[in-house]
């Protein structure tokens, strides 16, 4: 049985002869959460937005819960949770009072109270959304996002804005979610939030898919071989090689001594991403 949420195969989408995504496919399986990483202008909101109903595509076909989201019925909707990079809640109503009323749209909306728990703002509840702060407000559009119980959740770049402390409060948010077995897409410039909270991530640059992958693979073996650094008479050296160790000690012998500033380390991330991204702008110029 096919487990795949969320199912894109050769999505393309044109604005006259400006190509936005190219033969773009990948899967999404239900439970798995799924980041979206590139450059602003990559395609990354574009590709959301066909997903989310919001936006048609010019070619390919996608699939979102069994169903195409060009044609996705209000039934379809209420199965979908959405928060949106930017806040649009209606500031006159308290936190309580808004998500009451949005709860009324669904069928099997959540508890207001366990939801206004779930997200911090038990101190909130009885607050006009406008005079929040911008992370307690950006906490009420996840509460929105939630209140209808989604079977798939997209998040937007949802932690714009926050410290380093509402982020990672945030994070323990976006896990109780996952435990409960919802399906999320998230979108985010914070590599580090990808590698906490994703299954699997995808690189789009320029309209087009460079890499998929779980977090501990990403990028495959060539990208992620240790890289051994240290310098030789003040100029910075590196040496990649699969074998970072022996290639330390034979330094050290050959050197009669540790090497200055010698460092040991696998690529992450965040290295991998970049070094994508480099090569996606210099294949661009190329076209």
């Amino acid at each position: 049985m096919n487990t795949a949420a969320i199912h894109v195969r050769n999505l393309r989408k044109s604005y006259g002869e400006r190509e936005v995504l190219r033969d773009v496919s990948f899967d999404i399986q239900r439970g798995e959460t799924f980041a979206l990483l590139g450059p602003n202008g990559a395609g990354k909101s574009t590709t959301v937005e066909i997903l989310e109903g919001y936006r048609s595509r010019s070619g390919g076909t996608v699939s979102v819960l069994g169903t195409d989201p060009d044609s996705g019925s209000l039934s379809w909707k209420a199965k979908l949770g959405i928060v949106l990079q930017s806040t649009g809640q209606a500031g006159a109503y308290t936190v309580r009072e808004q998500l009451q009323q949005f709860s009324r749209y669904y069928p099997n909306p959540r508890e207001v109270e366990e939801v206004i728990t779930s997200v911090g703002l038990e101190q909130q509840a009885r607050t006009r959304i406008s005079r929040l702060s911008g992370g307690q407000q950006r906490r009420v559009d996840v509460a929105l996002g939630i209140i209808g119980r989604p079977e798939v959740l997209f998040l937007d770049e949802p932690t714009t804005g926050f410290d380093p402390h509402a982020r990672r409060e945030f994070w323990q948010l976006i896990r109780g979610l996952q435990s409960e077995g919802t399906t999320i897409v998230l979108t985010t410039h914070y590599l580090d939030e990808a590698a906490q909270l994703a299954d699997r991530v995808a690189v789009i640059a320029a309209g087009v898919v460079h890499a998929i992958g779980p977090i501990d693979s990403f990028g495959g073996e060539g990208a992620r071989t240790p890289r051994v650094r240290w310098l030789d008479a003040g100029e910075e050296r590196i040496e990649t090689t699969a074998t970072p160790l022996e290639f330390a000690n034979a330094l050290a012998v050959r050197l009669g001594a540790e090497p200055e500033g010698l460092e040991i380390r696998r690529p992450g991330l965040e290295e991998i991403y970049l070094s994508m991204i480099e090569e996606s702008a210099e294949a661009e110029a190329r076209r």
